[in-house]
């Protein structure tokens, strides 16, 4: 009892036309010991006016009302989204009228000859009704927070891609600009230099300097690949070509045209996921072949890279670590696509999809001069 009397009051919008119904259920109330107050209404004006002074922790309603019915009050309360436990306290609702009001999204119901029970259903009403809006609370906290970890996530790909564009354009304008300077001095100094010493020691320092060359130039199209400029079709067959050579794989690509016009972040997108997915190929598949598949078809552009190797298990596609994939699903969820990597002991295959719902931009024009093993159109 003391613990009762220590609990703030449940309040209690009574929806009720009979007084002597009325006075039960407050005598019921306060047999169980349950600290209320009950507010009395029998017109749905008068319901409406006090449901939304948002004063109430619950709503007893009776099922049969003049004019209307307790189901009418129940579709008040949805129309006015207000949430609040509903009970149909009722001494004539048959069950059909029972489950169908269950269903429609009332809390609970009561026959008037259980009024014995009326406080343990108030009390189930409003901890089920809490227990929903903590659960909804936290879903939205787990939305919000998933958007701002997409929001970080896309931050931090722009920021990456803005540097290694950065980097790109200080290693051709000074490191390459610089090397090419030297490089025109050390020729100037062989050509007026007769002593053999001095000469061969020029041709080494060119045999470097040639070196540092096509190294700066190697981490400058790693970084940002000026044939990007040219198109997605270009810039996939430049990256097969060179994967080629550095690896003896053949890799055979089939295009549903020449020229796919995509955006330039969905064009950078799927050319990150061909990228990673040919390293992949060379790190760990123990493959002979690799087919890339690019097609725009039906408005979605599709890119797969698929290869013969030995696979990769179930656990290697769930770990938690696999920065790579978890870095390809972030990217192709930033231009609303989405990637599916499937794995078997025959080979592997990586496919990029995005629906393609913008106007494209007819901004990748020209035709790779470096192809790798072109089969043509394949639509």
């Amino acid at each position: 009892m003391s613990e009762n009397l220590d609990k703030p009051p449940v309040h209690i919008l009574h929806l009720e036309d009979s007084r002597v119904d009325h006075a039960l259920v407050k005598f019921a109330l306060q047999r169980s010991k349950l600290p209320s107050e009950v507010v009395l209404v029998d017109t749905m004006d008068d319901f409406r006016r006090e449901l939304l002074s948002g004063r109430f922790d619950v709503v007893l309603a009776d099922y049969h009302l003049p004019g209307f019915t307790g189901m009418d009050a129940w579709d008040v309360v949805r129309e006015l989204g207000i949430e609040i436990p509903f009970v149909i306290l009722s001494g004539a609702i048959g069950e059909t009228a029972a489950v169908d009001a269950m269903h429609r999204g009332v809390s609970d119901y009561l026959l008037k000859d259980s009024m014995h029970r009326l406080s343990h259903v108030i009390e189930r009403a409003i901890e089920v009704s809490e227990t929903r809006r903590e659960r909804a609370r936290a879903a939205a906290e787990l939305a919000e927070s998933r958007q701002r970890l997409a929001e970080l996530a896309e931050h931090l790909q722009t920021s990456i891609e803005q540097e290694r564009a950065n980097i790109a354009r200080e290693i051709h304008d000074d490191i390459g600009g610089a090397l090419a300077a030297v490089k025109l001095d050390l020729a100037w100094v062989g050509r007026r230099e007769t002593a053999p010493e001095v000469l061969k020691h020029v041709s080494t320092a060119m045999e470097m300097l040639q070196h540092a060359l096509g190294a700066s130039q190697r981490i400058m199209m790693n970084l940002r690949p000026p044939i990007l400029d040219q198109g997605l079709v270009a810039a996939v067959q430049w990256l097969a070509g060179g994967f080629e050579r550095r690896s003896g794989l053949r890799v055979t690509i089939r295009r549903s045209s020449d020229q796919i016009d995509v955006p330039m972040d969905v064009q950078l997108v799927a050319y990150r996921t061909a990228q990673e997915a040919l390293t992949n190929i060379a790190k760990h598949t123990k493959a002979t072949a690799v087919e890339i598949d690019l097609s725009d078809g039906e408005g979605v552009l599709t890119l797969e890279v698929t290869d013969n190797g030995q696979g990769m298990g179930p656990e290697a596609l769930r770990k938690t670590k696999s920065f790579g994939l978890l870095g390809l699903r972030e990217r192709a969820a930033k231009v609303d696509g989405w990637l599916d990597v499937s794995s078997s002991s025959k080979g592997t295959s990586v496919i990029l999809s995005v629906p393609l719902t913008s106007p494209q931009t007819p901004d990748n024009a020209a035709k790779a001069t470096e192809e790798a093993h072109d089969q043509g159109d394949f639509v």
